[in-house]
Order: structure tokens, then sequence, then C-alpha cells
């Protein structure tokens, strides 16, 4: 009798799990493989007969601004990646390698920069290390100098570094502390030490973290948009990109060429980040390695180690500090400090623009939403079915994160623009909710790991309890799969949330009027003049409460999810 009714209920079971698989492939399909191909097809055809051709290309290649822009993106990359290194390497190895105090918060510090976007964070360090900001002010009184920090792509690879060394930083602290101890201990026998150690063993034996940390720092660089243009910084890739669509017109195919330069760069950094690894091993004899032995520093090296700590963590603290008083200040100009303090542009934000706020509230929530309903389908239809094809909706959803959010915008104008919505007439491209649903697929990948994370942790025998005592497979999945993995969807949704909540490069191509726009818009439109600085890192402000609220719920959710499976785990 067992039998006969396992025997009817497997094709509606097959056929439950094939529908919700062709369902998440029609959704990546439409919104994130179609955009991209059509902008990648557009650039190979002639504006004129739409014949394939390559003359696009080659006239890119002979038009001097483009072909300074690609060398300028190339380099600012490059520079943004050693500068991220100088500032991440000190603090990743001080506090792996050494006791000292203070070596866990100095740690959390190093991670703040990454709760505010380099383009919030650029017109405050202005403010403080441009010609006229508050430290040349001091170095001129002091000693008749200026320095260019803040001067053309100077500026941009000192913002970009400052925002996104955390990703080295991060990838080579976990890196550092898994390393074979044993390999140091017969370095140092055979006579390695000091400089000679750290070169030859100790930080080659370091490379997956360094080189996965490097390649993101490359990849957000190369295609960052929002900090060039909040530091009129126009001849770079990006901003070339979207000053070609919104100034000439969506037909531009100059447009549509660096889209595919941006698509084939980001591709590159991970596919460059692979190579260098392969052939290498680097696994560790037993399990976590035990890290770098620790020793105590004399108390000389404790001023020098300290003294170099607190100058590495003052600099990349100083967007955090510059924007708040740019925020409270009434006004600052050609003086180290502001001439004194109100609450006006925080009243002015909430009394004229409340929409950037709200709006961001709900077009993060609603990413975020699709993210962990995409992200669980995914997972589970990866993990737990056999369903044919079924890997390629994990790769498809993953290379988003190499996508530029400028190529998605140019994709979804492209693609969507010339549909309108039968009850008002507008077109599909411009409606918030193709806006919710580019942010959505910008952070799935966020989402789906998390969410992959969660599924690894609940044991297929506990689906077999539940279906062997009469559940159905969707009760089992609504009743014991999502509560278990709870915590993982959670996190997912925070850090999907966080995340779009400042995103910028898709969202200054879909925005077509301040009413529906976000934050990040807003104070790429307040940044834009003196006047409106004020109110502009108001709104950054408020954009930092929100992300490291976020942030904060997040690792609360881990770390109790983490907590509560140890716990009921046998």
């Amino acid at each position: 009798m067992t039998d006969a009714v396992i025997t009817v209920a497997r094709p509606r079971i097959q056929w439950g799990r094939a529908t919700v698989a062709l369902a998440v492939a029609v959704f990546l399909l439409v919104f994130l493989v179609i955009p991209v191909v059509r902008v990648i097809f557009v650039a190979f055809l002639d504006p004129h007969t739409g014949a394939f051709t390559l003359i696009n290309f080659v006239d890119f290649f002979n038009t001097s601004l483009f072909l300074e822009s690609f060398w300028n993106s190339i380099y600012v990359a490059g520079m943004a990646v050693i500068c991220s290194t100088l500032i991440a390497l000190p603090l990743a190895y001080f506090t792996t390698r050494f006791n000292f105090k203070g070596a866990v918060l100095i740690q959390s510090l190093g991670f703040i920069p990454l709760i505010m976007t380099p383009f919030v964070g650029a017109v405050a360090m202005q403010m403080i290390f441009g010609s006229n900001g508050t430290l040349n002010l001091l170095l001129g009184d002091w000693f008749g100098i200026n320095v260019p920090f803040m001067r053309g792509l100077n500026a941009v690879i000192f913002v970009q570094s400052i925002h996104y060394f955390p990703f080295i930083l991060i990838n080579l602290s976990a890196s550092l502390v898994t390393i074979d101890r044993t390999m140091e201990e017969s370095a140092q026998n055979l006579g390695a030490h000091g400089f000679r150690l750290f070169r030859r063993v100790v930080f080659p034996l370091a490379m997956p973290g360094y080189v996965a940390g490097a390649s993101i720092v490359f990849l957000k660089v190369f295609d960052d948009l929002g900090t060039p243009l909040l530091l009129n910084v126009n001849n770079m890739l990006a901003p070339q990109g979207y000053l070609r669509i919104t100034t000439i017109g969506i037909n531009d195919p100059m447009g549509y060429v660096i889209s595919v330069l941006l698509v084939v760069f980001s591709l590159g950094a991970v596919w460059g980040a692979l190579l260098t690894l392969r052939g290498k091993d680097y696994a560790t004899t037993q399990k976590g390695g035990g890290g770098l032995s620790k020793r105590d520093l004399r108390p000389w090296e404790q001023v020098g180690c300290y003294a170099v700590v607190a100058f590495i963590l003052l600099v990349v603290l100083s967007p955090h500090i510059g924007l708040l008083l740019l925020s409270f200040g009434t006004v600052w100009s050609f003086a180290p400090l502001p001439d004194a303090y109100t609450m006006a542009h925080y009243a002015e934000v909430f009394k004229t623009s409340p929409q950037f706020i709200t709006n961001t509230l709900l077009y993060s929530s609603v990413a975020a939403l699709i993210d962990v309903v995409l992200g669980t389908a995914i997972a589970y239809i990866v993990m737990r079915t056999d369903l044919a094809g079924r890997r390629w909706l994990d790769y498809v959803a993953m290379s988003a994160i190499a996508i530029p959010g400028l190529v998605l915008g140019i994709g979804y104008l492209r693609t969507f623009y010339d549909f309108q919505l039968p009850w008002s007439g507008q077109s599909l491209a411009s409606w918030w909710v193709i806006l919710a649903i580019a942010l959505s697929v910008r952070r799935l990948p966020y989402a789906l790991r998390a969410c992959s994370a969660g599924l690894h942790q609940v044991s297929e025998a506990l689906e077999e309890s539940a279906e062997n005592l009469g559940a159905t497979k969707w009760r089992t999945i609504k009743r014991v799969v999502v509560p278990l993995m709870l915590g993982a969807i959670l996190a997912g949704f925070v850090t999907s949330f966080a995340t779009a909540a400042v995103e910028l490069s898709t969202t200054i191509m879909l925005v077509t009027s301040e009413t529906d726009a976000p934050l990040s818009y807003g104070i790429y439109v307040f940044m834009q003049t003196p006047a409106g600085r004020g109110a502009g890192a108001a709104l950054g402000v408020i954009a930092v409460v929100i992300v490291g609220l976020a942030t904060y719920l997040s690792h609360r959710v881990i770390e109790e999810s983490s907590r509560s499976h140890t716990m009921t785990a046998p």
C-alpha cells in the first residue's frame, strides 16, 4: 500500500520541482541574461545598417578620449589594489602575528569603511584632503606646502583604496590565521627570520586570501561609476559609458562598447585570480593550520606598532568623520572645520525629501525578499534534486557579481524601454518595480551563498523523517527546511538589503524622477552643488546608519544561528 502511494505521488513532486526551477530560470533569463546579452550584441552592430561589425571597437580605440579612459581605468584599478594592500597588509599582519591589546578592536574598526560606499565619502574626503581642505590648510599654515591628495585620478585612487581595502584585510586575515604553523617553524629552524620569513613563507602561504581580496578590489574599482562622477573625473570608462548613454542617447554604440569592456575586465579579474592559484598547493596538514605563532612585542615595538595602526585607522575613518561634520556644519569653506553646527540639514532632508528614505526602504526590502526567495529555491534545487542542468542556475545567478551596475542599467533600458505599462502608459524601464528587480539581480549572489550555506547545515535525514511521517514535499520544505534555514535566510536578506540601499550605478541609469529615487540618487543630486552638500551629507549619514544597523543585525543573526546550531548538534 505504501509503494502504491509513492508511485502515485512521485510524478507530482518532480513536476513541482521542475516548475520552480523553470520559473527561476525564466527570471534569470529575462532580468539578467537577455539584458546583458543585448548590450554585448548591440556593441557588434553597425548603428546605421544593423549589420555585424567590429567598426565600433575600431572607432573606440582610435578615439583618444576613449583610449585615455581605458588606460586610466586600468591604472586606477591597479593602483587602488596596491594602495589597499599597503593599508590592509600591516593591519592583518600585526593583529594576527603579535600579542597586543586592542587587536580585536583594530580589526573591527578596519571593517567600518565597508558600511559606506565610496561615492558617499568622496565629498567628505574633499573637505579634509582637498586643496582647500583641513589637512592642506594646516600644512599651508605650518610648512607652506599643498599636497594634491584629491586631484584627478589620485583622488579616485585615494577614495577607492580607503573604502575597499577591507576586502583584502578580511580575506588576508582569514588566510593568516589558518596557515600551517609547522611550515613557519620549519622555515625558522632552517634560518629564515624577519622579512625574509614573511616574503618567502608567510605571504606565499596566505596568497589565496590575498588574491581573492585583490581581485574583488580591482573588479569594484574598475566598474565604479559614482566616485569618479562625484569627483568630476570623467576620463574613465564607467563615467564615459554613463555620459554617452545619457547625453547622446541609448543608440550610441560607444556606450555598448564600453559596457563590453567593463564585463570583459570584470570577468578577467575573476579568471586572473583563479589562474594565479592554479597548480599550487596551499593545503594544511591539520584542521585550521594553527595560524602564525604569536609573540609579545617589546615596548619600543609596541609604540611603533600602535603608531602605524593609529595612523592607518585615522586615515581610513576620515570619510566618516568628514561626513558627520559636513552634515552638521553650517558653512565649511576655506577653514579646517565648519564655522558652526546645526540640525538644519537633517530637518531639510526630512521635510523636503523624505521620499528618498522611504523609497530606499521599499526598494531594498523588495529586492532582498526576491533574493532570499530565489536564493532558497536555487540552493534547494541544486542540492536536493537531480534535475538536469540544475547547476547552471547557480552559475548564472553567481555571474551577476561580475556584471557592472552600469552594464545592467544600460541593458534594462535597451530591453524594457519600449514596453509600456497598460494602466499608465509609462515605460517599463522607468517603473520602480524594475529598479527593485535590478537591485535584486545585482545582490542575488550574496543571498544565494547565504542560503546555500544554511541548507548545507540541514540534514537530509530530517526531511526523510518528515516524509516518512506522511508530510508532503512542499509541507516538509515549509515546516522543516525553511525554519532550519531561517538564520541563513535572514542573514541573506539583511546583506542584500544593506548593499542594495546604497547602490548607485544601476540606480542612476534607471531613475527618471526624484519622486521615485532612492537615497543613493538623492545623495548624488544634493552633492552636485556646494549649497546641497550639507543635506547630501545628512542623507549620507542616514544611509550609513541604515547600512550599519543592517550589518549589525546580520552579524547577530549569523551568531545566533551558529550558536543554536551548535547547541542542537549531536
